[in-house]
């Protein structure tokens, strides 16, 4: 962005969801906002019956959508449309609404739009961004029987060849509009986790969500570029502008040439030195996008956002059966489990309020306390084990006692599945989290107690900046290339190595393209990123020395404020890799 000069009130920022650049007119998309009617009725038969119509004409709509998005973007990843009809058929949701309408003698509509409201305020009252993000899912299919009990068409026709704007998409939009030739989709809201993004991925489509207010400053017709790389949307560019993204665009096509001819190929420096990269996962079927980008296993699978639909825990059974699966589907390479990590900034599945849940009842503190449901995760993970391919990591770890109170657990499980007689790995790999600032002091030590440390930049960093990275108003301040930061990892990497475990990072830092000559000069073992990142990391691994990349971590350590370090950074990419602006 140096090279062009663009004034700030042209520029919108926000997450890049969907790689890729386009130009193209903005087509503002808003839905029709439906009117309830809430009248009584009288003839209850009629009402029930106008129901199910509307339940299966939104069956047949979804229908269609699922054979589109099988087509497009093949079976495992449109298998979430399957969910949504599921939903039209859920026993207990319909009969509720069925038995509300008998008793209440209301209009249907009135009905379905109170009940699965309620469920969406549930989700919207949690912390966690992914159940956030399926409330919108379900908006989605509610609407949906709505308008189709009022007998309203289906509107999803756009121009041709636009960029959509809009306040949130749905997985739906999203699959429809690519009909249209869609060149990007931008959000006021959503992340990386929604349905809508993950689609948007799938089908290669520029996407920058939670932009904000993108529907207020964009009106239809306006000139915009798409930069779904790094989450940028520039309005009205002039020719200078139009001019330089033409030329990247071009680059972007050449680069992606040379990525494809990557897939295979290890994550090795010119000297010699293999970092092994692999992939962070919230839903498995993100698993054929990973491996499609060249990603040596799974470095990351958040449990906690794969069970979050569910009303309660779920049984040794159900999840054996999906880690199973995905051990399965990622073989012979690596799936590392997290355990539950709730508390937070994540869904915790009780009535628990806390003035600062981030400091609080969470992670490993809250698994040692329900021991009963660490158990049953902890088994059902040894069990999916049986091929030596998954490996166990613990998270929010602050002290010595929590990991050998948790491998104590550990013993125990085995001990209750050789008298079960259920087949499990005995030897399943260990490991926890680095992500507090007691853990990064004693790395040497914990490293010793497990066979391999993972650092989760996002935490550590706020933690040790005091900086809540949730908070708009302060949010500048969470630099990852803070002086204080960098050589923290240094320490956790150096000391950790020192206690003989596996040093790997798999927070957001070790996506980010800048940061990966440093952290390949601290000497990490592996990095677990996006998988719609591999490609570029690996691309700028293979292009430097580790010898330089050290020497670069060796002068950054010397430095004392995040934009020395960052110049450093930027300086060594100009002289020594593939131009950043390439990335």
């Amino acid at each position: 962005m140096k090279k062009i000069n663009i004034p700030d009130e042209n520029i919108l920022s926000g997450i890049a969801a969907g790689p890729g650049i386009a130009i193209a007119e903005a087509y503002l998309y808003s839905k029709e906002k439906l009117e309830i009617s809430d009248g009584t009725i009288d003839d209850i038969a009629t009402a029930i019956e106008n129901l199910k119509e509307a339940l299966e004409r939104s069956k047949y709509e979804l229908g269609k959508i699922l054979g589109i998005a099988t087509e497009k973007m093949g079976e495992k990843r449109a298998a979430i449309f399957e969910a949504q009809i599921m939903i039209l058929d859920d026993p207990i949701l319909i009969g509720q609404i069925i038995k509300r309408i008998e008793n209440e003698k209301r209009a249907p509509e009135y009905i379905v739009n109170d009940e699965i409201t309620k469920y969406q305020e549930l989700m919207n009252a949690s912390n966690e961004v992914y159940l956030k993000e399926r409330s919108h899912d379900i908006e989605d299919i509610k609407n949906r029987i709505i308008r189709n009990l009022q007998k309203k068409r289906l509107q999803s026709r756009i121009v041709n060849d636009v960029v959509v704007v809009t306040t949130n998409l749905t997985p739906a939009d999203t699959i429809l509009f690519s009909r249209s030739n869609v060149k990007g989709y931008i959000t006021d809201f959503g992340g990386l986790t929604s349905h809508a993004a993950i689609v948007s991925r799938s089908l290669k489509i520029p996407a920058v969500v939670g932009a904000h207010d993108a529907t207020a400053k964009i009106k239809t017709g306006d000139k915009i570029v798409i930069d779904g790389f790094r989450g940028v949307v520039i309005l009205n560019p002039d020719e200078t502008v139009l001019e330089y993204y033409r030329k990247k665009i071009e680059r972007v096509k050449q680069f992606d040439k040379e990525l494809a001819e990557l897939k295979d190929l290890p994550a090795v420096t010119k000297d010699g030195r293999e970092i092994v990269i692999r992939g962070n996962i919230d839903i498995p079927e993100e698993i054929e996008y990973l491996i499609q980008s060249g990603g040596k296993g799974i470095g990351l699978l958040r449990t906690e956002q794969v069970f979050s639909d569910m009303e309660s825990f779920p049984t040794e059974d159900e999840q054996f059966e999906l880690y199973y699966r995905v051990a399965q589907k990622i073989y012979p390479e690596y799936v590392v489990i997290r355990a539950f990590d709730v508390g937070g900034d994540k869904f915790l599945p009780l009535d628990v309020k806390e003035p600062n849940p981030f400091l609080g009842w969470r992670g490993i503190r809250f698994l040692i306390d329900n021991e009963e449901l660490f158990k049953t995760q902890i088994k059902a993970v040894l069990r999916a084990g049986i091929h030596k391919n998954v490996k166990f990591m613990l998270p929010m770890v602050s002290s010595m006692n929590e990991i050998r109170r948790s491998k104590a657990i550990f013993e125990t499980c085995k001990e209750e599945l050789k008298k079960e007689k259920k087949k499990f790995d005995p030897h399943l790999q260990l490991g926890i989290m680095v992500e507090v600032p007691s853990a990064a002091i004693l790395a040497k030590e914990f490293a010793q107690e497990v066979d391999f440390l993972s650092i989760g930049t996002n935490d550590l960093i706020q933690f040790i900046l005091a900086v809540d990275r949730g908070n708009e108003i302060i949010s500048s301040q969470f630099q990852e290339f803070h002086p204080a930061v960098v050589r923290t990892l240094q320490a956790i990497i150096a000391n950790g190595q020192r206690g003989n475990a596996f040093i790997s990072m798999c927070g957001e830092m070790a996506g980010d393209s800048l940061a990966a000559p440093l952290l390949v000069g601290m000497g990490l073992d592996s990095l677990s990123v996006a998988p719609s990142t591999i490609p570029y990391i690996k691309k700028i691994i293979r292009s430097m020395s580790y010898e330089k990349a050290k020497q670069l971590t060796l002068e950054c350590l010397s430095l004392t404020t995040t934009q020395e370090i960052m110049e450093k950074i930027e300086k060594f990419f100009s002289e020594n890799l593939i131009k950043k602006s390439q990335l």
